[in-house]
């Protein structure tokens, strides 16, 4: 399997330091509170489908969940890392 997370972040980090005109990510990266309720819409998307849609149907919310995860992350600049991190330690 790839790490497309990886590959995902990366572009994510491209668009803040090179911003494209019309890019959405571009427009939730300059607006902390769009990207933070975006994640809002999609976190419960996902209750919807896991409760009552199909297994394609909540893959694809988990999808935009983690994409409008990783941006928000980016507009704090906090990364993948560092929840990656805050996971490791909580095992320990």
């Amino acid at each position: 399997m790839t790490n497309f997370l990886a590959t995902l972040t990366d572009i994510i980090a491209d668009r803040q330091a090179n911003p494209k005109v019309d890019s959405y990510t571009n427009t939730l990266l300059a607006d902390k509170a769009k990207a933070a309720q975006k994640v809002g819409e999609e976190a419960a998307e996902v209750v919807v489908a896991a409760l009552a849609q199909s297994d394609q149907r909540l893959v694809e919310e988990m999808a935009d969940l983690w994409y409008h995860s990783l941006v928000l992350l980016a507009s704090r600049n906090l990364s993948l890392d560092d929840v990656l991190a805050e996971l490791e330690k909580r095992h320990r």
